[in-house]
């Protein structure tokens, strides 16, 4: 209590865990379109760092110690990892890169140790730099503790990059953007020595398995955690470079035909997929939601491949031709997107 007898105020104690996995990859597509952890060389220790320095502005109270989810062949730490194991208030957590490329173990350790940090009351606040939906029991066991969580994710590119369900659970969401993240990442320049056939062959598994061809030119190594990430996402549009077509694209600015095509697929696909009493909720129109035109950009941008966040004429014409295909289904008639 102060001298007036008024409590003092609450402060937080705070831990930052990062898969980075998700983080490495993530930003690798964002900055370089950038398929292979070997194609960019990262500044960990600045990153971390810098994630720190961040969580200090956005969380009142102490940092306890930043958590760094990564994975090794045999859980044999590699250069980079052991100096990242020897920061002050950083814990090195390996889990297993398989014969295949397979990342094994990271995800549960982050449950593990989220929940037990909630459970001995160590921490009023958690802030999770991670993607996958895996994470949504370990953000719901933290939460039943009384722990808030902030769930941090990369810019993506176009659409998202994180699960739509551990984006609802957690408390607070975050963007690092392009800026935030450039100044850790550098392009490789020089190629890497060749790899054996038995990791080249590993590799190549784990693109096929993947659902992706494996290129002319022999993935160098084994797959990186970057690409292991990749493995366990590999629906998301994002996990394939842009092609020539689609870079054109963004340069000049989308095609409004294609656009328009892609708000008509999306409405129709919600019609079939939510029903059409939920989509009778947002009529008669012509404005949305925020939350719901948020998922029309997100789900159009998937479709076409490319974001169209710069593009506020090309926003409208999506809305446009969204209401054009609700306002078609259900007998009326065709209204004009505002704002």
């Amino acid at each position: 209590m102060t001298e007036s007898g008024s409590p003092l105020p609450l402060l937080s104690r705070y831990a930052i865990m990062v898969d980075v996995g998700y983080i490495y990859a993530s930003a690798g597509e964002l900055l370089f379109s950038a398929a292979s952890r070997r194609e960019y060389r990262v500044d960990a220790d600045k990153l971390i760092q810098a994630l720190s320095r961040l969580a200090e502005e956005k969380v009142r109270g102490e940092l306890l110690r930043v958590y760094w989810y990564d994975a090794a062949r045999d859980r044999v730490p590699t250069i980079d990892q052991r100096v990242i194991a020897q920061m002050p208030w950083v814990k090195l957590r390996l889990g297993n890169l398989n014969a295949r490329g397979q990342q094994k173990g990271v995800d549960a350790q982050i449950r593990a140790d989220m929940e037990a940090l909630a459970r001995h009351r160590a921490i009023t606040d958690a802030i999770l730099v991670a993607g996958d939906e895996d994470m949504v029991p370990a953000v719901e066991a933290a939460q039943a503790y009384g722990v808030r969580v902030h769930l941090w994710g990369i810019e993506p590119p176009y659409g998202t990059n994180q699960a739509e369900r551990l984006v609802w659970e957690s408390d607070t969401v975050d963007v690092l953007e392009r800026s935030f993240m450039e100044p850790y990442f550098t392009r490789q320049l020089t190629p890497e020595p060749a790899p054996s056939a038995a990791a080249a062959a590993a590799a190549d598994t784990s693109l096929v398995r993947a659902g992706q061809s494996v290129p002319t030119q022999t993935v160098q190594g084994a797959p990186s955690p970057a690409q292991v990430f990749g493995d366990r996402h590999a629906s998301r549009p994002m996990s394939r470079p842009l092609t020539i077509t689609q870079l054109s694209a963004a340069r000049l600015g989308p095609d409004r035909e294609r656009v328009e095509e892609a708000g008509e697929h999306v409405a129709q696909k919600w019609i079939l997929t939510r029903g059409e009493d939920n989509i009778r909720d947002l009529l008669p129109g012509p404005i949305l939601p925020p939350v719901i035109d948020k998922e029309l950009l997100v789900d159009a941008e998937k479709e076409l491949g490319l974001s169209l966040r710069a593009y506020q004429e090309a926003r409208e014409w999506l809305r446009d031709a969204f209401w054009a295909r609700v306002h078609r289904q259900f007998g009326l008639g065709v209204g004009k997107s505002r704002g």
